[in-house]
Order: structure tokens, then C-alpha cells, then sequence
């Protein structure tokens, strides 16, 4: 991504200091933003800060096997193991401040941008992009933290804490899973009132879109299994964009910044060193058609007998949001609604860009064939074939069925059992000691 920053911004940096805040805020530099292009190096730092947790959480589900004598060994050997409660040291760290962090910039734009900059088509654009950015670390936030989401329970189910204001005072209090979740609706509501951009062209779409707004909402509400509000975005999203690669004609990689189907390329969510410490698991492995399945070549290379990710690893792979997701989110929410026929068509709508053309007709026969809740089982495998490797496999698990994992290093076995309390992540033990509260 692009990034230009002609003004030194003034900039309060978080950290954690406090004994009953978990957030201080210290005033750095002397500048202050005045101008809309001086709010919009604001609004740029707080996408370039927001994390890479997506990555970390990979090693938690079922995709790689760790490699025991990789450099990066004791950074994930835990992460591996879901040993949360005492990990080692050397131990990489699962984003929190930091989240807070990008919401923090997006909040110094939504108060005093709001007031500073003069009306224009622009100051909606920045403004609508920084509620949209809130909305979407403490979206990832209560997904890393929180419970996952649960109608019956959400209400009493703790969360985080909301960050909405910059408040020297504030005491950072988590709030109810349902509360997080209705302030990240109520934020990209704002951010779709506001927005005006549909599309950036590539380097600049790290940036939040009209289209972005509306692909995050299906996820969203997804997420909260209220399949007729998703189905209302996907459709508005697609309306905007519903461009497919096809990998009968071009073999390209579906997830690059530079793709016909990104939406929102603001997050490395498979890194390098991820890349390098780690092999394909068997299990991932095995939901391929090796053969007619045109993704497996592409996302994966054959080394020493073992596979390795082909997909990611590279800047050229930030993806955030993209077509193919929506179209998978859209097979999933008509066959919820009951509308199977239409579910089942959107999907092998969606797998004729993936699969060799012969075999086309093979997988019509399959798909067409199968009850109500074997196509959503297919339809949940499917989505792992397509997604595999971009973060999205820890929360599909968390959202559904939370499955049993077993995870083996040195010989030794250890175990996630179904629907484990470790599918929720601990917070932080600093920011524990910082604040009580939590």
C-alpha cells in the first residue's frame, strides 16, 4: 500500500501504564491537524497500524503443521499448543493495544476532523472511512476476546471494551458481546452514510469504499447468523463489484491486491515468517480434488514431500475483503432463508471459476443432489478451499462447530476439544495488570 506523509502528525501514542486504565494516552510532537490532507495522514497511520492478528491465529485451527525446526519454532510452538495461560516468554503476542491503537486514530479523525475540516465530498470520504475502521478492529477485536456471537446469550456474554472517544478519564470497561456488536452496525451505518468512494484503485485500497462497507456488514452480520440483513448487503455489495478471477482462463492468484476481486486490501493475513514455519496440514490437504481442482496447484507447492503455501507471504497478498467470499457468504445465507435451489445455482456459479470446465457437469450432479444441511456442509468445505490461508479459518470455526484439534509437537499430542473454552482467547496478561477490570 501507499503511503505518503508530508505532515508530522500530532500524535497521542497508546500504551499501557495505568493501574485502572489499560489505556493512557500521551500527547507526542507539537503539530497539530488542521487541514482535511493533514486528517488524512491521521486516518493513514491508523490503517498502517492496525495488526496482523489473522496471521497468529492461523496456527490455532487446522491448516499448517508447525515445523519444529524453523527459526520462528518458539514464537508459535504455543500459539500451536493453545497454551494461553503460561506461555513461554519468546511467545508472539496476540494483538490488543495495538487494535486500540488503530481505533485511536480513527477517533482523533471522527472528533476533530468532524469539526475542523470544511464540508466537502472528501471530508465525508475520510470520515465515513474512519468509522468504518473503528467498526472493524473492534469487530475483530470481540471475535479474538469476546464470545462468540449468540442471540440467546449475547447479552450477558462479556466482551470488550468500546473505545469511542479519546478520554483521558474514560475507564476501559468491557462491555456485552451484543453491545460490541451493535456499535460495530451502528459505526458502519455512519460510514455508509457517509461514504462516497465505491472503489480505489490498487495501492490505495487498504482504504474503506462503499463496497468494503457493505462486504464487511455480510460478514458481520453473518457472523450473527441474521441471514436476511446479510443478503441485503451482499447484494449492494455485488451490485458494485461482482467481478470473479476465472482460473480456466487466467491462473492468477484471487487474493491479490492488485485482483479484479479485491474490495479491501488492508491486512497481511498470512506473513512471511508464518510462510516459512510451517507445511500444509493433511487435513487441509485432503478436501482438495487434486486433479479437477484448479486452487490446488495455485495455493500450494510441493517441497521434499511436503506442501507449503504458495497463496501468501507477500505484500502482494494483503486481502482483506473480496468477491469471492460475498459469493460464498451469499450461498450460505439463501440456503439459511430456506431458498436451496437459488443457494445451490449461486454456488456452482461460483466453483465454475474454480474447476476444470470438464468437470463441471460431475459437480452439478453432486451439488443438486444434496439435502439442506449437506449442502451447507459442502458449501462450509468449499469456502475452506477457497479462503484457505487468509485468517478466515479460526473464526468459521468459532462461528459454527467449534471441532476438536489435535496439535502434535515432539512427539507429544495436545488437544483442543470440542467447543473448548480456549476458542476464546485470554486477554493479554499486561493488559490484565494494567487494568483490573478485564
Amino acid at each position: 500500500m501507499k503511503y505518503t506523509h508530508r505532515y508530522i502528525v500530532a500524535i497521542l501514542t497508546l500504551f499501557m501504564v495505568g493501574c485502572d486504565d489499560y489505556l493512557d494516552i500521551q500527547p507526542e510532537g507539537k503539530v497539530i491537524p488542521e487541514t482535511l490532507e493533514e486528517f488524512r495522514a491521521v486516518l493513514t497511520k491508523g490503517y498502517d497500524v492496525f495488526p496482523k492478528q489473522k496471521s497468529r491465529v492461523t496456527y490455532r485451527a487446522d491448516e499448517l503443521i508447525l515445523d519444529e525446526n524453523s527459526f520462528d519454532f518458539p514464537v508459535y510452538k504455543d500459539i500451536y499448543t493453545w497454551e494461553d495461560a503460561n506461555p513461554d516468554p519468546q511467545t508472539g503476542r496476540y494483538p490488543y493495544i495495538q487494535m486500540y491503537n488503530s481505533i485511536f486514530y480513527a477517533n482523533h479523525v471522527i472528533e476533530d476532523g468532524a469539526a475542523k475540516i470544511a464540508d466537502s465530498q472528501e471530508k465525508n470520504q475520510l470520515l465515513g472511512e474512519a468509522y468504518a475502521l473503528r467498526a472493524y478492529a473492534h469487530f475483530d477485536l470481540v471475535n479474538l476476546y469476546g464470545k462468540p456471537y449468540n442471540a440467546a446469550t449475547s447479552s450477558g456474554d462479556r466482551g470488550v471494551p468500546l473505545a469511542l472517544e479519546i478520554d483521558l478519564e474514560q475507564a476501559f470497561v468491557p462491555v456485552s458481546v451484543e453491545e460490541v456488536y451493535s456499535q460495530v452496525i451502528a459505526d458502519l451505518e455512519m460510514a455508509q452514510s457517509l461514504l462516497n468512494v465505491s472503489h480505489y484503485e490498487s495501492g490505495l485500497n487498504y482504504r474503506f469504499t462503499k463496497t468494503a462497507v457493505l462486504a464487511l456488514q455480510a460478514r458481520v452480520f453473518t457472523y450473527m447468523n441474521n441471514s436476511e440483513a446479510a443478503l441485503q448487503a451482499i447484494n449492494g455489495a455485488l451490485g458494485l463489484n461482482n467481478s470473479v478471477v476465472n482460473l480456466n482462463e487466467t491462473l492468477t492468484f484471487p487474493n491479490l491486491y492488485t485482483s479484479v476481486e479485491s474490495i479491501l486490501a488492508l491486512e497481511d493475513v498470512f506473513s512471511s515468517n508464518l510462510k516459512n514455519s510451517a507445511t500444509i496440514s493433511s487435513d487441509l490437504l485432503g478436501i482438495y480434488d487434486q486433479v479437477s481442482d484448479l486452487r490446488f496447484g495455485l495455493y500450494f507447492t510441493e517441497d521434499d514431500g511436503e506442501y507449503i503455501a504458495a497463496k501468501g507471504g507477500e505484500q502482494e497478498f494483503k486481502c482483506s475483503l473480496r468477491v469471492s467470499e460475498l459469493l460464498l457468504l451469499k450461498a450460505e445465507a439463501e440456503a439459511k432463508l430456506g431458498s436451496l435451489d437459488a443457494a445451490k445455482s449461486t454456488l456452482l456459479n461460483f466453483m465454475q471459476n474454480r474447476y476444470e470446465s470438464d468437470y463441471m457437469a460431475t459437480l452439478e450432479t453432486t451439488i443438486n443432489g444434496l439435502t439442506a444441511s449437506e449442502f451447507l456442509l459442502e458449501l462450509y468445505t468449499e469456502r475452506r478451499r477457497e479462503l484457505a490461508l487468509e485468517g478466515h479459518r479460526w473464526f468459521d470455526l468459532r462461528r459454527t462447530d467449534q471441532i476438536a484439534i489435535t496439535h502434535t509437537v515432539n512427539g507429544e499430542d495436545f488437544y483442543l476439544i470440542e467447543n473448548d473454552p480456549r476458542y476464546t482467547l485470554r486477554f493479554p496478561e499486561d493488559a490484565i495488570l494494567n487494568n483490573p477490570e478485564l
